[in-house]
């Protein structure tokens, strides 16, 4: 039953939110909010753990298969959130890699930011979309995650919006939200995959 998908998901699950604190606690160091080797660092870590992040939905939304069209709909939203966060990330490894100070890094900022657009589908309304989706998912999922998978990922996503110097914290708390997929094959059509040793 596609049991070849157990690894991966168990690998996203664990992968994706330790980069996010990896990120976290980088950019607490100093130098590490201007251009150089920090912010590179820090943003390429956070670029991979978004992406580890697309696995993890898929797996959610394959273990609320029973409730299709609300997560279908909650698979789109999300997909559609970590988009624009991958844009986010991707515009910032850029200035990061062609700034040449803190200033320089500034002003390339304010240009990109000024195009119409941008900032709503970039650095706003885009980037929520993936949290709304992602809780909505681990709602639907509540077979598997449990109750506090959503209560945990709520709670992470609020330590990283009141303070983005506590996004480590905020990633151990999405580390313990996903704990259930980590620990447990993929599921592919709304049960459990039978391991080959089950």
């Amino acid at each position: 039953m596609a049991s070849y998908l157990a690894r991966p998901t168990r690998v996203a699950a664990v992968g994706g939110p330790v980069l996010l604190a990896v990120y976290g606690l980088v950019r607490l160091l100093p130098g590490s909010k201007q251009p150089g080797a920090g912010w590179l660092v820090g943003h390429a870590a956070l670029l991979a753990g978004l992406l580890l992040f697309g696995v993890v939905l898929a797996a959610l939304y394959r273990v609320a298969a029973r409730r299709r069209p609300v997560a279908a709909l909650a698979l789109g939203t999300a997909l559609a959130g970590l988009a624009a966060s991958l844009g986010q990330v991707g515009v910032d490894l850029y200035v990061g890699a062609v700034a040449a100070d803190k200033a320089a890094q500034q002003q390339l900022f304010e240009r990109i930011q000024d195009r119409p657009g941008v900032v709503p589908a970039l650095y706003s309304v885009g980037p929520l979309l993936f949290y709304v989706g992602l809780l909505a998912l681990l709602l639907a999922a509540v077979r598997l995650v449990r109750p506090r998978g959503p209560l945990l990922m709520l709670a992470g996503t609020a330590v990283m919006a009141a303070d983005l110097d506590l996004m480590a914290l905020g990633a151990l708390l999405y580390l313990a939200a996903l704990a259930p997929l980590a620990g447990r094959p993929a599921v592919v059509t709304g049960r459990p995959a039978v391991s080959a040793g089950a």
